[in-house]
């Protein structure tokens, strides 16, 4: 079987560089026929050697046999206990079946559906998501017309399909904070590069990108940032860190999503969102579809609002919310999308939160356009497990001026008339800079759409 390269497959090992590594001078891809597609890949992996974090990390392309890749990967994980898993973090992973990461052709990838169901380690459901998932993400990487699209489809999916099982086996518990996980396995990476296929960048455009890096030096001198949002997609996380991470990477990084229970308990879900600094809340559109879980839903929200407090208090924190309560849909008559209501409830929590914190606070208005990429469902489905519909497509993200509560309240003071005003000039912003991202990309005007308050560039250019 030939060799083909790594496309987004990344490992870093502690004292060690690029220099250090073995790097073929060429790699050759060699050409195959779809559906049958032999590859090659490493998994994400990282040193357990007590390694700080960076925001700038060593990486080095590797060709190495299946086989190989499977053995070091255990080399990582050999002798370590049979462990619970919890929201705190973890520095290590129970033994689990490695039938994925061992396959060699989208043949045994599938087949190890099959197999892990016969075995039982995973139920009929979650079998038939992950098949379901697998077609649509080869549907969407291959509309790219990537000539490498097969081996990042083989790649991704093998690990993706490994964090799942891994997940059914030895089921992650998130708390109220959790921070993303990093090592032995980087969840952070993992997501960046299985989402990284999916966004046409020709096509995609940040606005307003000065505002970004005013929000980076903000950072830096200890005040905290919150981010008043729309929400598209599940992926939301990983395009707002993929369209920043270039410019921005303090940002990419170092966000916090107040983020609902559906994504943290979802199987095909959850090893998504390990990889995301999150506090987790229940929405209001799911608070009342079980009534006798209301009242532990409220306690909950309550112990994430503390958790967050005390996250404000060090300063130094970026919190993205969407005060929708859940993702935008079209209107069911003209089918067009828009950034839903803001609930003013919602905002002025985070108003009060970043003024009692002792940091020094500010609010800017932000607007996502990538619901292309993995729409939602037309209605809200109270189930768990919807369908995931994924695309090859541009997206845009914009962010405007700050607006202060102190330009609306009154002797001091956020009437509830005023907590409305307030939440909607910040929705008014949203939705301005949401139409100039709509008309760059759907509207195919490009830079010719940036208006007077937004200036649209595309910085990985």
């Amino acid at each position: 079987m030939s060799t083909l390269p790594l496309p987004l497959s990344f490992f870093r090992l502690s004292g060690t560089s690029t220099r250090d590594l073995p790097f073929p001078s060429s790699l050759k891809r060699s050409s195959v026929s779809f559906p049958l597609i032999p590859f090659r890949r490493l998994e994400l992996i990282r040193s357990t050697s007590g390694m700080t974090i960076s925001r700038s990390f060593s990486f080095v392309f590797c060709s190495l046999k299946a086989k190989a890749a499977a053995e070091l990967v255990q080399e990582t994980e050999s002798g370590i206990p049979a462990v619970g898993r919890s929201g705190g973090g973890r520095a290590t992973e129970v033994e689990h079946s490695r039938t994925f990461l061992e396959a060699r052709s989208e043949q045994e990838l599938l087949y190890g559906i099959r197999k892990e169901l016969e075995a039982k380690r995973v139920p009929p459901n979650i079998a038939a998501g992950m098949k379901e998932l697998y077609q649509n993400y080869r549907n969407a990487v291959f509309q790219s017309g990537d000539p490498s699209a097969a081996e990042t489809v083989m790649s991704n999916m093998a690990v993706a399909f490994d964090r799942i099982l891994l997940d059914v086996e030895d089921p992650f518990v998130f708390e109220p904070y959790h921070k993303a996980l990093r090592e032995p396995f980087d969840y952070h990476m993992f997501v960046q590069n299985y989402i990284r296929p999916l966004i046409d960048f020709r096509n995609s455009y940040i606005g307003n990108l000065s505002f970004f890096y005013e929000i980076e030096e903000k950072l830096k001198q200890g005040h905290n940032v919150v981010l008043i949002s729309n929400h598209q997609t599940e992926a939301d996380p990983a395009i707002i860190a993929l369209l920043l991470e270039k410019t921005n990477p303090r940002i990419s990084e170092n966000m916090i999503y107040v983020a609902g229970d559906r994504v943290i308990t979802d199987p095909l879900c959850k090893p998504f969102s390990m990889g995301r600094n999150l506090i987790c809340v229940y929405s209001k559109r799911h608070m009342y579809d079980v009534p006798e879980h209301v009242e532990m839903k409220r306690r909950a929200n309550t112990r994430s609002l503390k958790e967050m407090a005390l996250l404000l208090r060090d300063g130094s924190k970026i919190v993205w919310i969407a005060p929708s309560g859940g993702r935008d849909r079209p209107d069911p008559l003209t089918e067009e999308w828009y950034p839903d209501s803001f609930d003013s409830s919602s905002v002025d929590n985070m108003r009060r939160l970043i003024g009692r914190s002792g940091a020094a606070g500010h609010i800017y208005p932000l607007a996502l356009l990538c619901y292309d990429i993995m729409p939602p469902p037309p209605k809200v489905e109270k189930e768990i497990g919807e369908k995931r519909i994924m695309s090859f497509h541009g997206a845009g993200l914009s962010v405007a001026p700050k607006i202060c509560p102190s330009e609306i309240a009154v002797a001091g003071k956020m009437s509830e008339e005023a907590k409305d005003t307030y939440a909607q000039a910040l929705y008014k912003s949203v939705t301005e800079q949401y139409n100039v991202l709509k008309c760059a990309i759907h509207g195919k005007q490009g830079f010719a759409a940036s208006s007077i308050g937004i200036s649209l560039s595309q910085p990985w250019n």
